[in-house]
């Protein structure tokens, strides 16, 4: 989730810090797609001279799989239901915590206990054990983190990231997916073999544009042209909650956890690019120089309420629904939800039914 980072060097001794070895800060900038952070990185590293690291999920996992089988990959191609009972077998604590249907948390679980010989549970706790770990996982790699959290209004990021999507197609998104469906996924989708789930084909772009592609010269021009708008109003929705995800995913990862050990995240509005130098750019290196000099930035991080008593991993079973829910939040979330009281006044009525025809009985001559 996190775009870009400066990497943290040494200063030397006699570098004009009064002589002193100093740590430079990790600077981690987090944000939905659409947020510039990118951007950001690029300015900070060339007035700071530092160096800048992509921490691109994609480019990671692509990084990570190559001719070598992934385990993970693997494990995610058999039935959640069958992997969770698996989990449930070996780490019947972990196995409460996730939801059948999270096959990728579930597959996760699986993955540590298979390669460590370790409960996936047992493993964090020893993380968390450790000097200097806490909510978050381990103790921290970098000593210094200087994290920043680029946020916008969500009606002006929805409509920046619907022009972001007009923006690429006119720049030739189309004729590149074309390319890559020529080369490579032709022969996939032929063989049956095509897989949306893992490494590249599961980017937001590709599978959006699954039925244009695959049915382009083969049909009428107007319904391609209805696919095809199908694909991109598809690549704006999608794009659009992947960023709500993101968000989602900075709130509960860093502001929702209480420690001492988690860092402290400092917001930049971005919502006003024509104001980028003023809210965004001049606050972001006042903040990073005070982690360089050693001092607390004057700038007041970001904190949010949370309940310390709300369980995020609770374990409920719907009887009504028939479903698992995961959560203190999430349950109260189901039981106030159209679904859950539908079944609920469904249920209700059948009681009454019930309890009407054993009176009728009751009090009915023999």
């Amino acid at each position: 989730m996190a775009a870009a980072a400066a990497a943290a060097r040494a200063l030397p001794v006699g570098s004009g810090l009064q002589g002193l070895q100093r740590t430079l800060p990790l600077v981690v900038i987090l944000g939905a797609t659409g947020t510039g952070k990118s951007t950001l990185a690029l300015q900070l590293g060339q007035r700071l001279g530092g160096e800048i690291v992509s921490a691109d999920s994609m480019q990671s996992q692509e990084m990570g799989t190559g001719k070598v089988i992934d385990l993970k990959v693997e494990l995610e191609k058999e039935d959640g239901h069958v992997l969770h009972k698996r989990l449930s077998q070996v780490d019947p604590e972990m196995a409460a915590k996730l939801h059948p249907h999270d096959k990728r948390k579930v597959a996760r679980s699986l993955q540590v206990f298979e390669e460590t010989g370790i409960s996936h549970s047992e493993f964090l706790r020893r993380q968390h054990a450790e000097e200097g770990g806490g909510p978050l996982g381990g103790p921290l790699k970098f000593p210094n983190p200087c994290i920043l959290w680029l946020h916008a209004d969500q009606t002006v990021l929805d409509e920046r990231l619907d022009k972001r999507v007009d923006d690429m197609l006119a720049a030739g998104l189309l004729e590149e997916l074309r390319d890559f469906h020529r080369r490579y996924n032709q022969k996939k989708v032929s063989e049956k073999s095509q897989d949306y789930q893992h490494g590249i084909f599961q980017s937001i772009g590709f599978k959006e544009f699954h039925e244009y592609l695959i049915t382009e010269g083969k049909c009428t021009p107007e319904t391609s042209n209805q696919l095809l708008k199908k694909g991109i109003e598809s690549l704006k929705q999608v794009t659009k909650r992947y960023a709500r995800k993101q968000n989602r995913w900075v709130k509960n990862r860093f502001l929702s956890r209480p420690g001492p050990n988690v860092p402290s995240v400092y917001g930049l509005e971005v919502s006003d690019v024509s104001k980028w130098e003023e809210f965004v750019l001049k606050p972001a290196l006042d903040i990073v120089q005070s982690f360089i000099q050693g001092h607390k930035p004057a700038a007041t991080p970001i904190k949010t309420s949370h309940n310390e008593t709300e369980n995020k991993r609770s374990y409920h079973m719907c009887d009504l629904c028939d479903r698992i829910i995961i959560g203190d939040r999430e349950w109260a979330a189901h039981r106030k939800s159209k679904s859950h009281l539908h079944h609920l006044k469904k249920r209700r009525k059948l009681d009454s039914d019930a309890i009407n025809t054993i009176e009728r009985q009751s009090i009915s001559p023999n």
